[in-house]
């Protein structure tokens, strides 16, 4: 028989409402002789640890098992509700509190064996006690992630947002809590209970709206960054009339005890900005830059957050209130990402779920049978400040101009619940402000809150996003005079040169100017949330929490785009970081180009180029993204296999150029939105452009006239050879006498002499600019190449240039125009036949290379002459 643990105190009433609390009296027996009448003896059986089962005892009833078997059903039932509820798109938190009720007395918990083996009464102390801990964490995370910067450069109208959506909803749920008190409760304080009410239906939970931004992919939006904006100001607001809650609150205290504790708050502010930070900001100043926090900084920063939870409890709040303002002073830099990476895991997989479901363990849903009147107040007090936070919400976006739809959009986004709703119930539950049947039906409330938030909001925004178009979705029907937007996808510092070459190319003036959206892609690997910021300055370059950044690669890609913005003429750049998975990616880049009204996508291509001159994948998962952007993307979309465009120049064929640009063009849309693109190339005095267009052998082909005003006719039989025909002669015609315009026509009858036509024309061009895919009419021309194809999703042609076989060693833009159909079908690369030499090798060896005549002011074979 164990030896029993005796506790005893002086002090039965307020002792024993501490276990009743916690349920945990467990036997009361005769008073030992050396005790008086006033102490109280509470026996437990449970010891710490096990002896063994061969000891024939059971593991259960030990507190260290059985706190070990209850982490393991908390986080295995609250991980099988996530999945289950995935589709519904719903927070982790979410599931985590159904998991708890599950658990608790509601279901499970009336299964007597159940409740006493798994969650005994004397057992949740313990369990409470590691789960206020985790959200002790969980909230210094919150406060480190919150910038406080971006609450001097919020908006008016992130500010209005913010301020009268916690202001009103307060008012309202306090006023309305307080005059339906009668009918709730004759014994409760009537002013505690109102302003607990009213902070609880005033809060917007920051972390639960980012979950549902990135699910709704609204992060890029307007939406995303004023919800966002509005939200860090209406949790200062709430934050500070929580304290003033908490400190008027206090049971059996006397008039001026709320007085000194809030005073002596102020202090503990004041000694954490004079005394703390100094401290902090010392030892992360002696982090050597670009390298990562030691374990000596993060458990530095861990101690002194822990002290800061010591001193506010001490003065009679609540330890997450000390963490959360201590996590706002951590400095940007190193150990962000450090706490981040240490803790995420940890504290948001294990440590949290405690504390949510130990609230959904607390709450009977059985107890609100009992009086329905109560739950009619209490749904009606929640209704009027929900519909309160809503409509002004809605008033203030209205009135600054936003569209209804986002304005009721962005009313549901703030009126979201979550773990702070869930701390400020417990915390009326435990004061006893609130009672059991209200704590309860405050938790269903809450998460219907939130439950509803996704729904409506995927209503509101996707149809319209479906709706609402934009008419310049390609360079074919965008108009030459008007800005041309673009947004460009960069995954590392190697890929900036040759794509800011190739902007410059573009020829971006004060007539046709440029908008760049210049994207930083990072993969945000192991985590389903998505994020996407935007760098409005060189000032506001945040490293987001948990991405480690250790080369500086970001700060490299923001500042070149910068600089060229200052340099170059005609130029507007917006740097944004997208940081998701690999998998879901193009979501975000095809969503941000819609939202942005996008002409056309710039992507890397998946390889680059070594020393040797050959390509190497970047990763694997990067192939199948651009796959999945030019099945998806909303505009045109063009990806760039650069080898060395940034320092190429062919001075030898003509000096008077410093880039010289090819265009292939076998005809079909992506052809001409190829060649569109080249027409804007053309204003730039410092290019050359050569034409060749490939004509099949059954065409006639047009005599190319050695006289500038002569224009050829090639004749297409099929609608696309119209239209290629159409466009191809108004392109000569426009630009006719231009010396910086070669055109050349060549007829060939299979791939063979196409392959040897492009052999022909060598290293002798910068840039080659191909369409993804062609015409049908000249199918024949490419027979053949796409079974052979490596990368399909760049067609036969460009698969051709880009291939380590062809001996070319030139930069590819594949252009692949929107059209209103699913794109061209790619083929599949085939393997080898069994011998050392890959298909295009041996394709390449029945090429036989003929001395062409060429047009001796082109330099360029066959039919070439200058427009």
């Amino acid at each position: 028989m164990k030896a029993p643990w005796h506790f005893a105190s002086p002090s039965f009433s307020r002792d024993l409402r501490f276990l009743q609390e916690y349920s945990v009296i467990m036997a009361i027996r005769p008073l030992p002789s050396s005790l008086t009448g006033d102490d109280v003896v509470c026996y437990s059986p449970k010891l710490l640890a096990i002896e063994g089962v061969w000891q024939n005892v059971d593991p259960l009833d030990y507190d260290l098992p059985l706190f070990m078997i209850q982490i393991i059903i908390i986080v295995v039932a609250s991980r099988a509700l996530d999945f289950l509820l995935r589709p519904l798109r719903q927070p982790r938190a979410f599931a985590e509190i159904i998991a708890g009720i599950i658990l608790g007395p509601t279901l499970l918990g009336q299964e007597h064996g159940f409740a006493r083996t798994i969650f005994p009464p004397q057992s949740i102390l313990t369990l409470e006690t590691a789960a206020h801990i985790g959200l002790t964490y969980f909230i210094f995370l919150v406060g480190v992630e919150m910038d406080v910067a971006l609450l001097r450069r919020a908006g008016q109208k992130s500010m209005a947002i913010g301020v009268v959506g916690v202001v009103l909803p307060f008012g309202v749920g306090s006023a309305t809590a307080f005059a339906l008190r009668s009918l709730v409760s004759e014994a409760m304080d009537s002013v505690p209970f109102s302003l607990f009410f009213g902070v609880a239906n005033s809060v917007t939970a920051f972390p639960v709206l980012a979950h549902i931004l990135a699910k709704t992919k609204l992060l890029n939006s307007e939406i995303g960054r004023i919800c966002v904006s509005a939200s860090f100001i209406s949790n200062g607001i709430m934050w500070f009339i929580f304290i003033i809650t908490i400190s008027v609150a206090e049971p059996e205290a006397d008039p001026l005890s709320s007085l000194w504790i809030t005073l002596s708050y102020v202090a503990f502010l004041i000694f954490c900005f004079v005394c703390l930070r100094p401290i902090v900001l010392w030892q992360l100043q002696r982090i050597p830059e670009g390298q990562p926090a030691s374990d000596f900084d993060v458990c530095l920063l861990l101690s002194i957050m822990m002290l800061a939870g010591v001193l506010t409890e001490a003065i009679g709040f609540y330890s997450v209130s000390g963490a959360v303002f201590f996590g706002l002073m951590v400095p940007d830099g190193p150990i962000r990402v450090a706490l981040r990476d240490k803790m995420q895991d940890i504290v948001a997989g294990i440590m949290l779920p405690l504390y949510c479901v130990t609230s959904g363990l607390k709450t009977d849903l059985r107890t609100i049978n009992e009086d329905w009147k109560l739950a009619g107040v209490l749904v009606l007090i929640s209704v009027l400040a929900a519909f309160a936070k809503v409509v002004s919400t809605f008033i203030i976006a209205v009135m600054y101009t936003m569209p209804l739809s986002d304005a009721l959009t962005l009313g549901f986004l703030m009126n979201t619940r979550g773990i702070i709703a869930l701390l400020i119930l417990n915390i009326g539950r435990r004061k006893g402000v609130i009672s059991e049947e209200s704590f309860a039906l405050m938790i269903m409330i809450s998460l219907f809150m939130t439950a509803v938030a996704t729904p409506v909001i995927t209503y509101l925004q996707r149809p319209f996003r479906r709706i609402v178009g934009y008419k310049r979705r390609n360079l074919q029907r965008s108009k030459p005079d008007t800005e041309l937007r673009v947004l460009v996808c960069v995954h590392n510092t190697r890929n900036v040169p040759a794509i800011i070459t190739l902007l410059e190319i573009s020829c971006p003036t004060k007539r046709s100017p440029i908008f760049i959206y210049a994207a930083h892609l990072v993969e945000l690997a192991g985590r389903t949330s998505t994020l996407l910021i935007g760098h409005s300055s060189e000032g506001d370059r945040r490293r987001p929490i948990g991405i480690s950044d250790p080369q500086g690669q970001a700060d490299h890609v923001f500042h070149a785009f910068d600089n060229y913005e200052k340099q170059a003429g005609g130029v507007s750049v917006q740097t944004l970081s997208i940081i998701s998975p690999y998998s879901s990616m193009h979501e975000d880049i095809c969503n941000l180009a819609e939202d942005k009204h996008v002409t056309v996508i710039i992507l890397p291509f998946h390889k680059q180029q070594t020393v040797d001159g050959g390509l190497e994948p970047i990763n694997a998962s990067l192939k199948m993204m651009n796959e999945n952007i030019l099945a998806a993307s909303p505009c045109s979309v063009c990806i760039l296999i650069d080898r060395g465009l940034s320092s190429r120049s062919r001075l030898s064929r003509d000096e008077r150029f410093s880039h010289h640009i090819a265009l292939l063009f076998f005809g079909g849309a992506d052809d001409r939105e190829a060649l569109s693109y080249c027409r804007r190339v053309i204003e730039n005095p410092t290019v050359g452009l050569t034409v060749v267009r490939f004509v099949p052998a059954d065409k006639p082909a047009g005599s190319p006239a050695h006289s500038p005003a002569t224009i050829s006719i090639v004749t297409g039989d099929g609608e696309e050879g119209k239209l290629d025909d159409e466009y191809l002669n108004e392109f000569r015609v426009r630009y006719a006498g231009n010396e910086s315009v070669v055109y050349a026509e060549h007829v060939t009858s299979n791939a063979v002499e196409t392959v040897s036509v492009i052999r022909e024309m060598g290293d002798t061009h910068d840039l080659y600019v191909v369409g993804r895919s062609q015409s049908e009419e000249a199918a024949t021309l490419t027979s053949g190449l796409t079974e052979w194809a490596e990368c399909p999703e760049l067609g036969p042609i460009g698969d051709l240039l880009a291939s380590s076989d062809f001996a070319m060693s030139v930069s590819v833009l594949v252009v692949n125009q929107y059209v209103a159909r699913p794109p061209p079908a790619g083929g599949h690369a085939a393997g080898d036949d069994g011998g050392h030499r890959t298909p295009l090798q041996r394709l390449m060896s029945h090429v036989n290379p003929r001395s062409l005549a060429t047009a001796a002011d082109a330099g360029m074979p066959q039919a070439a002459a200058r427009i």
